[in-house]
């Protein structure tokens, strides 16, 4: 620790792994939201081929938010660049559930590799496919103002009782 910093005042690899925690907390959160209103209105399942079992949809998107929280974490640190990082944290997420869904179906479904290819992508492109990027841009976004926010001195949010203007 700096002799230079305010006690109490985040480190900036500190504070961006807090906020790459609380952003990942709402991209699952948004993908779960996002898939079961799909799922409803469209009357669709989230993993159409049966035969790969129950759990290639939760593993997918287990590893597409992981992904993003260490994508997150590394490009946090340095927010300036808004793009960038909201395009290597939606394209990672999306990689990420593509490469699970594909090994899923290779070992839950024992056939050849290409037609697990096939599947993870035609997964991949569709709606349930899309909206795990489209869900990480909107909260890799967020997650760059608050990081920018807090690297420019910007407190936390008080609670009334915590304030000294009585």
């Amino acid at each position: 620790m700096s002799i230079d910093r305010r006690e109490g005042e985040p480190q900036p690899a500190r504070g961006a792994w807090v906020v790459a925690s609380f952003a990942t907390a709402l991209d699952l959160a948004l993908v779960v939201c996002a898939f079961g209103f799909v799922s409803l209105l469209l009357d669709l399942d989230i993993v159409g081929d049966p035969s790969v079992g129950l759990f290639v949809g939760p593993a997918a998107v287990g590893a597409s938010v992981i992904v993003f929280f260490i994508a997150l974490g590394v490009l946090l640190r340095r927010p300036q660049r808004m793009a960038g990082t909201v395009l290597v944290a939606a394209v990672a997420s999306w990689l990420a559930f593509v490469a699970v869904a594909a090994i899923g179906h290779l070992l839950g479904s024992s056939s050849a590799v290409f037609a697990s290819l096939r599947f993870a992508f035609v997964l991949g492109a569709g709606w349930f496919g899309l909206l795990v990027p489209a869900c990480a841009a909107l909260t890799a976004s967020l997650a760059v103002l608050v990081a920018r926010g807090r690297q420019g001195g910007m407190e936390r949010p008080r609670w009334p009782w915590e304030r000294d203007d009585r």
